[in-house]
């Protein structure tokens, strides 16, 4: 791979009109505006991250964790492009555009979680469990395998490559029109589904597979399966860096969070953050802390040094392994390749984080009324699918927006539909319509 193909500005779907603009923005900067004002961006407001939605005590939601993520990503791409800029002085003629990885990777992040259902990643389970598990198990034998394999193994990564790049009914061609590299980069696992039986995660659906095979084309991505087999390439450079700003904001935010709804104390959260530094630099963190008497602000700043001290760690991977990257040939995440007192610190924090945060009472609450609550909507919406002719399933049918697809030629295609309805809910949204549909909240009247 090389980076005069792989940062390309075209645009999906509009690519025979593909020009440059006269005004002060890039088309990446487009692709970011173009996100932040978008419905399905908004909705992340009322998608849980991984706490239940804030009562009296403010935590983060999808939104918020995008918007942090996004941050990261763009100070991470901004440092990946001085450094390589300044390594290789040519590529700056050669590639143009370069220099906007910040903006391209700051847009992928807005978009890496568009794809989630409500209710977290137990969301997605749920969804999984439905087919695999549940009373979607009827479908089975109606389905190719390769459908069938995209919904035993639903993944929101996949459902947000879709989102951006598919045509609902109404809408444009080409989807959210993005630019090919941003597409590129929000693709974590480039691979379909068939693959999912070595890693549970995959990064496109059947119906975006010829999508993703044409933008991979374009920008020379790396095929790594032989043509006879299902596709599976390498990934896109930039996706290191979505993933790596991603990995940084949720476990030290999380962190953050838990400290705010007391599942972690105050000395235990400063022990955990302060791991990553050595003594110089406890000491000069001790000093500004003790400028301000405010626990929260203590732990806000200790948040940004390690924050800080992370994009260093993963700008300097990022660079030390660009051409390995660039070959296809480098495995596992940034952050696993980082220097061994950071990376221990990190896998510290990860190993709390896992018995003292995602397995807490609110956490797990919330993953038992996500299973509860889609695998009753996804029954009620399949079941109206599968047999529209009757009283109830016209009525449930009306409530679903014309964007999707409910009436289409194939029991794939209606069940993509389904899912595209529900993976788009919120959490209220989801637990509205559920009580209403079990007749435990009704219209007043």
């Amino acid at each position: 791979m090389n980076w005069k193909q792989l940062i390309s500005n075209k645009r999906f779907g509009l690519e025979a009109l593909h020009a440059t603009r006269k005004d002060d923005r890039t088309e990446f900067q487009r692709d970011y505006d173009r996100l932040i004002f978008s419905a399905p961006f908004r909705r992340l407001q009322n998608k849980t991250q991984v706490f239940p939605l804030p009562g009296s005590i403010f935590v983060h939601n999808r939104l918020t964790h995008s918007l942090e993520v996004s941050c990261v990503g763009r100070s991470l791409g901004n440092d990946v492009a001085k450094e390589l800029l300044s390594l290789h002085p040519g590529l700056q003629e050669e590639c143009p555009h370069l220099s906007e990885i910040g903006a391209i990777v700051s847009a992928a992040c807005l978009a890496h979680d568009l794809g989630n259902p409500p209710f977290g990643h137990s969301g997605e389970r749920a969804i999984g469990t439905y087919f695999s598990e549940g009373n979607g198990l009827q479908l089975k034998e109606k389905l190719s395998k390769e459908e069938w394999d995209d919904l035993t193994h639903f993944e929101g990564n996949a459902n947000a490559f879709r989102l951006l790049t598919h045509q609902f009914n109404g809408r444009r061609k080409g989807g959210f029109v993005m630019t090919y590299s941003t597409l590129a980069s929000i693709v974590k696992y480039p691979f379909s589904s068939q693959w999912a039986h070595t890693k549970a995660k995959f990064g496109f659906f059947r119906s975006e597979e010829a999508d993703y095979i044409r933008i991979a084309d374009e920008l020379g991505i790396t095929r790594l399966s032989k043509e006879e087999e299902p596709p599976k390439y390498a990934r896109h450079p930039l996706v290191y860096l979505v993933e790596a700003a991603d990995d940084i904001c949720y476990q030290i935010m999380d962190i953050e969070d838990a400290h705010k709804l007391k599942l972690l104390t105050t000395e235990e959260t400063k022990e955990l953050m302060l791991r990553f530094f050595d003594e110089d630099k406890q000491n000069h963190i001790f000093h500004i802390c003790d400028m301000v008497d405010d626990v929260n602000e203590q732990i806000a700043y200790l948040r940004s040094c390690v924050i800080g001290a992370l994009i260093k760690e993963c700008t300097d991977t990022f660079v030390r392994n660009e051409q390995n990257i660039l070959d296809g040939a480098f495995e596992g995440s940034l952050i696993k390749h980082i220097s061994r007192p950071v990376r221990e610190a990190y896998g510290f924090c990860a190993d709390l984080s896992f018995r003292r945060i995602y397995r807490s009472k609110d956490v797990l609450d919330i993953e038992l009324a996500g299973f509860r609550v889609i695998s009753t909507l996804l029954d009620l919406m399949i079941e109206a699918v599968l047999s529209p002719d009757k009283a109830y399933s016209r009525l449930l049918i009306n409530r679903v927006s014309e964007q999707y697809d409910i009436h289409a030629d194939t029991l794939y295609g209606k069940v993509q539909a389904v899912l595209d309805y529900i993976s788009g809910m919120t959490d209220v949204y989801a637990l509205d319509l559920y009580r209403k549909i079990n007749g435990n909240s009704l219209p007043a009247v």
